[in-house]
């Protein structure tokens, strides 16, 4: 059970996480950077991106049990949050936010947040720690694990990618990925709707 669930979490995690669809955001926001500082770049961003998201598994509810909030209306909202980026995948728009950043390295913005550690991200992991408070450990296993998958698709594989699938490929490899998260957030939302009018 335990396996089962930790293979599903890092399997919803990695999705939300969107490594795949990160790459040509990843190249547009370093094509200025040389490719040997690229690589530091990158591993910089992802380690931070990695202190924020334990941050939020640690303190996260805190957060929300001062707002009042329960896991039902955390699981419906995050659904929603899933949903609406789920369409943005399968429905691409301008990347504004990543057209017009500073010229330079860029630091914390826009690779660490919110491409990798994204307000989607922040809230399926703090739904994590709110549904079972008790696997901490589980967690922590699953965060390090999808990202891990992303350090290495960003950090490792991300060229080879970009040669292999081209521009076409990993556009279409972005749609699917959505087209699943789509599934998973609905869930989301009938599993926090259904919990609300059974309890």
């Amino acid at each position: 059970m335990d396996l089962t669930l930790f293979i599903s979490s890092v399997f919803t995690l990695t999705l939300v996480m969107d490594p795949l669809g990160n790459i040509p955001l990843f190249m547009s926001a370093l094509k200025d950077v040389g490719e040997e500082r690229r690589r530091k770049v990158i591993a910089r961003e992802l380690f931070i991106a990695l202190g924020i998201m334990a941050f939020f598994l640690l303190f996260g509810k805190y957060f929300v049990s001062a707002l009042s909030l329960d896991v039902t209306a955390m699981s419906v909202a995050g659904g929603i949050v899933l949903f609406i980026i789920a369409l943005q995948m399968i429905f691409p728009t301008h990347h504004s936010t990543f057209a017009e950043g500073p010229a330079g390295e860029p630091f914390i913005v826009p690779l660490a947040i919110p491409l990798i550690a994204g307000p989607s991200t922040l809230t399926t992991i703090m739904l994590f720690s709110m549904r079972e408070p008790g696997r901490l450990g589980l967690w922590a296993g699953v965060i390090g694990a999808a990202w891990l998958v992303n350090a290495v698709i960003l950090g490792g594989l991300s060229g080879w990618f970009s040669r292999l699938l081209g521009e076409r490929g990993l556009l279409a490899m972005e749609k699917l990925m959505g087209m699943i998260l789509v599934t998973i957030s609905v869930q989301m939302v009938m599993t926090g709707l259904k919990k609300f009018l059974v309890g």
